[in-house]
């Protein structure tokens, strides 16, 4: 089912706003697509366009307020919002400054007004603007001390379901990579290919596509794809973020073009263990550092890990999102959170293998939502 039901976001607001009360907040302001559409399900890749600037105001009681340029009026009267304060934008004059000071006034009074300030967070609005948006209005503007996080960390059934649907359209769209990829096929080719793929098995689009294609691994897995030919004992990762319903999955696959040299069997299987590893230990009260940890301790013996700097992450409306799987993370996973496993080996001569599966955490462990890859590469050609 597309969108959610309205029970779904009275369900987030009451959870915001009962933490809202515990910490002496009289409002929140939320100026990023995912906080907007968390608290909305306003769903629109106009964001794209950095001309405008979108607000939405979460009081201590009582339904959002959408303050938004008039052009997303209509989009926005079909979510379950009703409050919408609009003008005419982009207006260098006045670019929604007074109506969002006014509205925060209205609201908050003299009040404290928090914003998501933790890490992954910013700001979407220019600073000039942000200024007079401060000097106009009355209350106070603070950390919203994680509520946004906290809450998006995890997920309803709802939500798990279309993260799942994502994986399984991605699933179905590797399973035809060698369609697409062989020996003399240029990996800018097999790049637009895949995507074609995705979007053929039902994406509704795919923000990000990553990978890349050398003998015995490939230097690194976010440079632009190059026209050079796929050769006979290269290993070909294709890793992608494709959405569905405004949810991403995240993983990727390794193929090895012709048969695979003992090198990159033997990567592969360290990286499938790896994922094991930490996959046997993820369930609630586990750490992100623990995971951290297992997967570590298979791909270098445990000397720390790499320069990637982290072994997977939190996933959902964004491509990453929340928790890191680095040593210093100590964040409690806890039921319905849905997050990456990423280990990452060294072969030879400067060169890395990289494996991704994604899982949801469940009551006694985790559950795979990605299709679950084995320790053999498959071989094309």
């Amino acid at each position: 089912m597309r969108g959610f039901a309205q029970a779904e976001y009275e369900a987030r607001l009451a959870q915001a706003q009962k933490l809202m009360a515990a910490h002496d907040l009289s409002a929140m302001l939320l100026t990023t697509e995912a906080e907007i559409r968390y608290f909305t399900g306003f769903l629109t890749r106009f964001w794209e366009s950095p001309s405008r600037a979108w607000y939405l105001v979460i009081p201590a009681s009582g339904k959002p307020i959408a303050v938004i340029p008039s052009i997303g009026a209509a989009l926005m009267a079909q979510t379950w919002v009703d409050d919408i304060r609009t003008w005419r934008a982009p207006d260098p004059a006045d670019d929604g400054i007074s109506l969002l000071s006014d509205t925060l006034n209205e609201i908050a009074g003299i009040g404290r007004i928090g914003i998501p300030s933790g890490p992954e967070t910013h700001l979407r609005t220019p600073q000039s603007d942000w200024g007079w948006i401060k000097s106009g209005t009355f209350g106070q503007f603070v950390p919203d001390n994680g509520i946004t996080a906290r809450l998006r960390a995890v997920k309803s059934g709802a939500e798990i379901a279309k993260i799942e649907t994502a994986c399984t359209i991605a699933g179905r769209a590797f399973g035809r990579v060698p369609e697409i990829a062989g020996q003399g096929r240029a990996l800018s080719a097999v790049f637009r290919d895949f995507q074609r793929l995705l979007l053929e098995e039902g994406a509704d689009w795919v923000p990000y596509l990553a990978g890349g294609a050398d003998r015995d691994g490939y230097g690194d897995v976010i440079s632009p794809a190059a026209d050079r030919p796929l050769e006979q004992g290269d290993v070909l990762m294709l890793d992608t973020g494709a959405v569905f319903d405004g949810y991403f999955c995240d993983y990727d696959r390794n193929f090895a073009i012709g048969p695979a040299s003992p090198i990159a069997r033997d990567a592969h299987a360290r990286l499938i263990d790896a994922v094991n590893a930490a996959a046997d230990i993820a369930r609630p009260g586990t750490t992100a550092a623990d995971l951290f940890h297992a997967m570590d301790k298979v791909v270098t013996g445990g000397a720390g890990g790499s320069d990637a700097g982290r072994l997977g992450h939190g996933l959902g409306m964004q491509l990453t999102e929340g928790m890191s799987l680095i040593a210093a993370d100590q964040t409690v996973l806890a039921e319905g959170m849905v997050l990456t496993l990423e280990p990452g080996i060294d072969t030879v001569d400067g060169r890395i293998m990289v494996h991704e599966e994604n899982i949801v955490i469940t009551q006694d462990g985790c559950r795979f939502i990605s299709p679950r890859a084995g320790p053999e590469m498959t071989v094309i050609g």
